[in-house]
């Protein structure tokens, strides 16, 4: 469909870098895409996207939360999740050079590093939307240092470094609730 604007595709796990291929060639006039929790999709399909669809100002490329993987563990299967190896900074720097154009960008959950951050920063000067929640990989500065580059930014969705304590395995730490026990102080107590 070489008129097709917008595609969301998300959460599909028989989409391939072979199928993106065949959307990219034949719909250019594409201007959002939503490629969100798509494991078997990698940089190159991103690649190729960038190149065909110059018209893209939207993408989505939210990953499941692998800090916590209990909220789907048991639901999406393991070899499926790490059936293509999601590199953050391999897609962002496919991101900057291919997809100048693009005004909203979501990286929920990505490995993304401050280099790759950096590399978004510097080819996507248009952003006014820049999702990054639960990217654990970025520091402050780097946050900081992209809010300041990105002079278009009007939504900027930083990643949420309070982690919960049942992400923790708590047995790990058990020897504070026999602290708590014996002195009876609850500060320990979950």
């Amino acid at each position: 469909s070489p008129e097709l604007r917008a595609l969301s595709i998300k959460s599909s796990p028989n989409v391939t870098d072979l199928s993106i291929s065949k959307m990219a060639a034949s719909c250019p006039m594409l201007a959002e895409l939503d490629i969100s929790f798509c494991y078997n999709v990698s940089h190159e399909s991103l690649k190729l996207i960038g190149h065909n669809c110059r018209n893209l100002k939207v993408l989505r490329r939210n990953l499941l939360n692998w800090l916590d993987p209990s909220q789907h563990r048991g639901i999406i299967p393991a070899e499926y999740l790490n059936s293509v190896p999601q590199n953050g900074d391999e897609e962002a720097a496919v991101i900057a050079k291919f997809m100048p154009n693009l005004v909203h960008l979501d990286l929920r959950f990505s490995k993304l590093s401050p280099n790759g951050l950096k590399l978004i920063v510097e080819g996507c000067t248009k952003l006014e939307i820049l999702d990054l929640f639960g990217c654990a990989n970025l520091t402050s500065r780097a946050l900081q240092d992209a809010a300041e580059g990105l002079k278009n930014l009007k939504v900027f969705t930083r990643p949420n470094f309070y982690i919960p304590r049942s992400v923790f395995h708590t047995e790990r730490y058990g020897h504070w609730r026999l602290y708590d026990e014996r002195f009876q102080t609850n500060v320990f107590q979950i």
